[in-house]
């Protein structure tokens, strides 16, 4: 049998693909998960298409196969919404009103599959392998073919979406634009789609389009030969020859300045340099992967970005979520980064208190995964007990340090404070606080007793007073 079917019964519940069923019906439902069970699938169930979306927050199946008649959203709107949070995972529709029309209109919408009732059980089965096959492994699923990603630390059902598309594509030799904020890990995904892909034995070389002067950016991308300008010594092969054969990773390629984005259309549409000086052309084998933070449609409508160049970058455009989106990842990442960090600075730390962790999982993070691991690296580094506290990290985030008091306790302080302060106000009178208090004395004295203090210790004999401890 394929091996990506559920073949055998005992690979263990981890490893059986896992089917989202939605119906309003629930004899239909019983009937379709038996089924599907005793066909080796791990079946979840929901009776709407909000149930649906809720399951898929918290579990990621392999395929999904709901009814087009729905309690107030139908099956058509639960696709559109599941297209949008996870655009790898297909989607087979049932319905007893089928029509040719409406088969056409799902179908093109992205549909993986759509079935009449009554529908034959083993059509139904043969859609359902074939949507697990298409959505990859159950063990890629389940992390145990995992090295060409190894680099990327995640639990999150959007990152593995991205991860399924990010697999697929680097299949192929199609160029790639990776879009996300700063610190989202743009170069990372880049590397796993390089190890995932035929060129994963020749070279990755990655450039920074927005670090390099632009005087310098020609002859680092295509080279130069000697005496080409003052400083050019001796030949140079650029970074296109050395990435012969492999990949060639343009980070913030948005950052390009308009001439050279010129010359590396040329580039891409006659597949050969030019190395700056020299008048011969260099045949290279390069498969691109291109990255930015900016917005490249906005950059081209203002006239920064060329037009052509940009379809030739993003056949397929990968979008990496931030950090705030992925927040089921900040302990894992947080850990991880922790435990590199204490082996690189030797350090026996043995992980972070309940309340350092809630604070980081709390923040908004800019600055992305890039800002996570800078926080872990200083209070590891900073760290004076095994267990990272609460305060160190709100020094690295530069949050200030607030105890957070329950309402009686805050009362409390509150309460005793406001009676100090009315104390020395009235060098220790009483009856003078009482009235600024406007309570009677019986009462106030209650209040001051209550709070443990002592009128005598405010009376001004011409030194300062401490305040009483409480």
């Amino acid at each position: 049998m394929n091996p990506t079917t559920p073949s055998s019964a005992t690979a263990g519940h981890s490893l059986r693909p896992c089917v989202l069923l939605v119906d309003d019906d629930a004899d239909l439902l019983k009937l379709l998960s038996m089924r599907l069970s005793a066909s080796g699938y791990r079946v979840i169930t929901a009776a709407s298409a909000e149930s649906a979306l809720d399951r898929l927050d918290v579990e990621r199946p392999q395929v999904v196969v709901s009814d087009v008649r729905l309690p107030a959203q139908d099956g058509l709107a639960l696709f559109d919404a599941i297209r949008r949070r996870h655009p790898s995972l297909p989607v087979i529709l049932l319905t007893a009103h089928g029509t040719i029309p409406d088969a056409v209109e799902a179908t093109t919408r992205g549909v993986f599959a759509y079935l009449t009732k009554p529908y034959e059980a083993k059509a139904l089965l043969d859609k359902v392998e074939q949507a697990v096959a298409l959505g990859g492994r159950v063990e890629s699923v389940d992390r145990q073919d995992d090295a060409w990603r190894a680099e990327i630390v995640s639990r999150s059902h959007r990152m593995d979406d991205l991860l399924r598309e990010a697999r697929m594509v680097a299949q192929s030799d199609a160029s790639v634009l990776l879009l996300g904020d700063s610190g989202t890990g743009k170069e990372l995904l880049a590397r796993a789609i390089h190890r995932a892909s035929a060129r994963v034995k020749k070279p990755f070389v990655a450039v920074n389009c927005g670090a390099i002067p632009e005087a310098l950016l020609e002859s680092e991308l295509f080279g130069h030969v000697k005496g080409a300008f003052t400083d050019a010594v001796a030949h140079h092969k650029g970074l296109f020859q050395a990435a012969d054969g492999g990949t060639l990773f343009l980070d913030e390629i948005g950052d390009m300045p308009l001439p050279l984005q010129v010359k590396l259309l040329r580039v891409l549409q006659e597949r050969a340099v030019r190395p700056v000086g020299s008048s011969q052309s260099v045949e290279v084998d390069v498969r691109i992967i291109s990255a930015t933070h900016r917005d490249l449609e906005e950059a081209m409508r203002v006239g920064q970005f060329r037009e052509d160049l940009y379809y030739r970058l993003h056949v397929v455009t990968l979008h990496l979520p931030t950090l705030a989106e992925r927040r089921e990842d900040i302990p894992l990442l947080a850990n991880h980064f922790l435990l590199q960090l204490a082996r690189k600075y030797q350090r026996r730390i043995a992980g972070f208190s309940p309340e350092a962790m809630k604070a980081l999982t709390s923040v908004s993070w800019p600055g992305n995964v890039r800002q996570l691991y800078n926080v872990v690296e200083q209070v590891c580094a900073l760290s004076p007990t095994p267990l990272i506290p609460l305060s160190l990290v709100q020094r690295a985030l530069r949050i200030p340090s607030v105890e957070v008091l329950s309402f009686a306790e805050a009362k409390q302080r509150f309460e005793r404070q406001y009676l100090v302060s009315l104390l020395r106000m009235t060098d220790g009178q009483v009856a003078d606080a009482a009235r600024l208090a406007q309570r009677n004395r019986t009462e106030f004295y209650r209040l001051l007793q209550k709070h443990d203090l002592t009128p005598g210790l405010f009376k001004n004999d011409g030194h300062d007073v401490a305040d009483p401890e409480p």
